[in-house]
């Protein structure tokens, strides 16, 4: 059953990634103007490199194909969402304009564990061998590495806006 459980959860994360990245890919010159609106320099590039790493992060979970790398992308694209826009709003949500910061957090937490966990038997990942290999604490060093990535694009990128 726990195979079966984390199938749905990597199956839904990957949804919701992919629906995010479909709506980026979809509205380029209006992701473009939201991110620089946001503060980010290069708003284009960042628009483009957004969707694509959303639609591969949302294909990645949903087959479970190297799945603490695309769990580590989850985590990071949610890292960048958080410090750029959603933890000036609070946790809450509903809260407006930008919304507060629990949806980024829950998406992280959520990869995070199944980076650690695995992806489980119903996996590209387990069909290869790579799962045991990939899961633990190689999983979670995945995790901080996404973060350090996080990290340097919104040093290199970002600034709030004034």
């Amino acid at each position: 059953m726990t195979d079966v459980a984390l199938l749905a959860l990597r199956l839904w994360l990957g949804i919701v990634m992919l629906a995010h990245g479909y709506h980026h890919a979809r509205s380029q010159e209006g992701t473009t103007r939201w991110f620089a609106s946001k503060g980010f320099r290069h708003a284009g590039v960042i628009a483009r490199l957004s969707a694509l790493g959303e639609l591969g992060i949302g294909t990645g979970l949903a087959l479970g194909l190297l799945t603490p790398v695309v769990a580590a992308g989850l985590v990071a694209t949610m890292a960048v969402a958080f410090w750029s826009i959603h933890r000036f709003a609070g946790f809450f949500v509903f809260k407006r304009p930008d919304e507060g910061w629990e949806y980024v957090a829950t998406l992280s937490v959520t990869a995070a564990f199944v980076a650690a966990v695995g992806p489980g038997r119903y996996s590209l990942d387990a069909v290869l061998g790579w799962a045991d290999n990939l899961d633990g604490w190689v999983g979670l060093a995945i995790i901080a590495a996404g973060l350090a990535v996080a990290a340097i694009q919104l040093a290199a990128t970002w600034r709030r806006p004034t």
